[in-house]
């Protein structure tokens, strides 16, 4: 099992930025780039779309704005501190970011004996195909069971664009579910889920998991239930 410490930069704002406005500042920070902005902040290429797990998220954390750095990511947004000074436009509101810190870690992702307990927000989960399946469950047990296959399968996802190969067995289990909501992706509203789980697999703070995560989904938080 690949065992490499894995980096991780959180950078928070001062700024006020709402869930709804995290596309917006995802654009005004594109913008801000130009020319010089690195294909990590952005998944497209040339040829199409970027496959691949989002090394730099956009969020809003505590109601502020933030962008989470993973990996090659850490490398790549040095290059937008130099365009701090100027202003963006969020929606139709313009400001001027205002750091407010930047967090360096490392985290050791692997399979371990003990358990470790998260909060799950606005998790994207189903996509057309698995929506149909999942509503046509009348069992909320098996509703249970169903999403998290799919959440041991973004954990996975989430390694596998890492570069990180699990060879045991990685294990979760939802422990607490709130009413689904819904919101807007690419055109399409989708169902979202808060929850609670617990997983074997350490998880780095503020990592996104499931659908639009580049846009703010499924932000993943360490709880110390265990």
């Amino acid at each position: 099992m690949n065992q490499t410490k894995t980096k991780v930069l959180l950078v928070r704002f001062a700024n006020q930025l709402k869930i709804i406005e995290i596309p917006y500042f995802r654009g005004a920070v594109l913008t801000a780039l130009g020319n010089q902005k690195d294909l990590l902040f952005h998944n497209h290429t040339e040829d199409g779309f970027r496959y691949a797990y989002p090394l730099i998220q956009y969020k809003s954390i505590q109601g502020k704005a933030g962008i989470v750095c993973i990996g090659e990511g850490t490398e790549s947004i040095g290059n937008f501190f130099t365009h701090l000074h100027e202003p963006i436009k969020i929606g139709t509101r313009e400001m001027l970011l205002e750091l407010e810190n930047i967090k360096s870690s490392t985290s050791l992702i692997q399979v371990w004996d003990a358990k470790f307990s998260y909060s799950l927000r606005k998790w994207l989960p189903l996509n057309q195909v698995n929506r149909d399946k999942y509503e046509f469950m009348n069992d909320l047990r098996e509703r249970v069971l169903f999403l998290e296959k799919i959440l041991t399968g973004n954990i996975l996802s989430f390694a596998k664009g890492l570069g990180i190969h699990f060879e045991k067995q990685i294990d979760c289990g939802i422990t607490q579910m709130q009413e689904k909501g819904v919101m807007r992706y690419k055109n399409i509203n989708f169902e979202t889920f808060d929850i609670k789980f617990w997983s074997n697999v350490s998880l780095p703070n503020y990592i996104g998991l499931g659908k639009g995560v580049s846009h703010g989904f499924g932000t993943c938080v360490l709880i110390n239930d265990f």
